[in-house]
């Protein structure tokens, strides 16, 4: 049973953080042509290098037919630089056959889907080289036009120049960054603001919903007539989808028509009807108050399932020696409830820490951040800008975070209850 279970933690757990931890080592980004694969060495955009390289030889020739002195000079030699280097890539078989392949298929107008024909790797001294001589050659040129008096002459070294300076770009250089990443975040001012507001909402959140939940599974593991109604009812809120009621409650927050914020207001316990949703502090209130309607129902399910397994007979055997209801929830109830109070603080706090959708629906980590936890920064930088590199590196972190509470959970406060021992 030991390698099926190590096996099972490899690919379920262990492998996506692997391949996180890998992508946050890239500066990795959709948004950005150069970046967008990951490259441990130089790479040639083949595909785009292709097409510019037919359009350079005609400017360049287009150029030697109407330069004069200096000025052709300065071409012929730019043409035998490029040509030079453009001889020494395709000396390479393995590169001249994929050239050839992605020049016929440009010409029929079909796309290079093939990740391993468009892209081929290269030496970086000679990637750096090409590039280099590349972009000496455009910022040559491009100052040259500037001196020409001559307008259509002028306009093709300028042309000719940003060709030159594209087709730099499609020499890709190794986007393999190590943990400079991981050096960045730990300047950034918004990723220890997130954080903070992760383990604030937290510590909050689940402090309340254990004291409340306690509260109501006490209340409802007594008998008493219409139980079965009242266990049901107080399940509700845990029941309704998290960003289905972050709508609802949003609703209700909003200063212009939401009635908790009116009655909030009329009752003194918020300064305005728009304070909830518009300031630092009623933003973090709203979504600590609202998390803490919804799952407290759950901290109290797991309690309930505690309190089941005490015997009764204990209460009998204290009531006997005139023990007070006080002094039985304290020397009864907790020691035995310890277990169960135990797994719902570990269920509940990993939960809470990675937070996401009721934040995302209820404020979107507004105002201005002051209720973006650590999850909503993540998605944002994965999906909004696309930065997979970066986004990586708060994965990352997420899970570290979570390492550690499950670390300090199990081994400080429960390493016996987990090993099967109970005082």
């Amino acid at each position: 049973m030991i390698l099926p279970s190590l096996l099972l933690v490899i690919v379920v757990t262990l492998w996506p953080v692997a391949q996180s931890f890998y992508n946050s080592l890239f500066d990795y980004r959709l948004n950005d042509p150069t970046r967008s694969q990951k490259m441990v060495n130089a790479n040639i955009d083949l595909e785009r290098y292709v097409d510019n390289y037919f359009y350079i030889n005609g400017q360049l020739s287009e150029l030697e037919g109407s330069a004069e002195g200096e000025q052709l000079e300065s071409v012929q030699s730019a043409r035998e630089t490029i040509e030079g280097y453009h001889e020494e890539l395709t000396s390479d078989p393995e590169i001249n056959a994929k050239m050839e392949q992605i020049d016929e298929m440009l010409m029929n107008f079909e796309p290079i889907s093939d990740s391993e024909l468009k892209y081929t790797e290269v030496g970086k001294d000679f990637a750096s080289d090409y590039r280099s001589a590349l972009e000496d050659i455009s910022a040559e040129f491009q100052t040259m036009a500037e001196s020409i008096d001559n307008e259509q002459l002028a306009q093709s070294f300028e042309q000719t120049g940003s060709l030159l300076s594209g087709t730099s770009e499609n020499i890709l250089e190794s986007n393999f960054i190590g943990f400079a990443n991981y050096v960045k975040y730990f300047k950034d001012q918004r990723m220890w603001q997130s954080l903070w507001n992760t383990f604030y909402f937290t510590v909050v959140s689940v402090g309340f919903e254990l004291v409340l939940g306690l509260g109501i599974a006490l209340l409802i593991n007594r008998a008493f007539k219409g139980r079965g109604i009242v266990r049901a009812s107080v399940l509700i809120p845990w029941a309704i989808p998290t960003a289905v009621a972050a709508m609802m409650w949003g609703f209700l927050y909003d200063g212009q028509t939401g009635i908790v914020a009116h009655y909030f207001e009329k009752l003194n316990i918020i300064p305005s009807a728009s304070w909830l949703l518009s300031t630092s502090d009623g933003g973090m209130f709203s979504i600590i108050f609202a998390d803490v309607w919804k799952t407290t129902p759950y901290m109290a399910l797991l309690l309930l399932a505690g309190l089941q397994t005490i015997p009764n007979s204990l209460y009998e055997a204290s009531n006997v020696d005139g023990a007070s209801r006080w002094q039985q929830f304290i020397k009864i109830t907790l020691p035995l409830l310890k277990s169960a109070i135990l797994v719902a603080l570990l269920f509940r706090t990993l939960d809470a820490f990675r937070v996401f959708d009721l934040i995302y629906v209820l404020t979107g980590g507004g105002p201005a951040n002051a209720t973006e936890s650590i999850s909503v920064y993540a998605y944002i930088t994965l999906f909004s800008q696309q930065n997979f590199g970066a986004g990586s590196v708060l994965s990352v972190i997420v899970f570290l975070c979570v390492a550690l509470i499950s670390f300090i959970y199990v081994r400080l406060i429960g390493s016996e209850l987990f090993a099967g021992r109970t005082k």
